[in-house]
């Protein structure tokens, strides 16, 4: 009997182990910090300022979003007109409500420093800004793209080692039972 609660012990100990080591959070990634907000990699942006206006850029895929503000109080600037430059070439900007606008780009740009140029033109004021547009590779993508598989088989593997365990304390447990039966006949 103290030889079947030892291989139960053993059994139960190997087990939260393994499920306290396959929980562990991996390097880099503690549980200790924020929880994040989206797993969506932030988009590229860029900002464009002067003493009287601030301008943003942010870039999803081929579409480029601005918004314009007063550099003062952070509103935004209402009847103004915007002429964008991105690397050289001008944009179609379709206006979206007050100091916001858009433009579809014909290709999205490539990795790397592309130079942003704005005019500004409102009623009372009229202003040049300059930026840049930065796009690079997202490496801790690719990091976890590269993890996941190894990560897979590590479950797999330690999956396997489980049913491996249980299989064992079984019929552990059923040839103990067994000859306990047939010595007590």
């Amino acid at each position: 009997m103290k030889h079947l609660s030892l291989s139960a012990s053993a059994g139960i100990l190997l087990l939260a182990l393994f499920l306290g080591s396959a929980v562990r959070a991996d390097d880099g990634h503690s549980h200790d910090d924020a929880a994040p907000t989206s797993t969506r990699p932030a988009l590229p942006r860029f900002t464009a300022s002067s003493d009287l206006f601030e301008l943003v850029g942010v870039l999803d895929g081929q579409t480029l979003t601005l918004y314009l503000d007063h550099a003062a109080d952070n509103s935004p600037v209402k009847d103004a007109r915007l002429e964008v430059e991105l690397g050289g070439e001008p944009l179609t900007l379709k206006p979206h409500g007050d100091g916001e606008f858009e433009a579809v780009l014909a290709v999205a740009p490539k990795p790397g420093q592309t130079p942003v140029t704005a005019t500004v033109i409102t009623p009372a004021e009229s202003d040049l800004l300059a930026g840049e547009l930065d796009i690079h590779e997202d490496a801790h993508q690719e990091e976890i793209a590269a993890a996941s598989p190894a990560r897979i088989v590590a479950w797999a593997l330690g999956g396997i080692a489980l049913i491996a365990l249980l299989a064992w304390t079984g019929r552990r447990l059923l040839a103990s039972g067994t000859r306990r039966v047939g010595g007590a006949a």
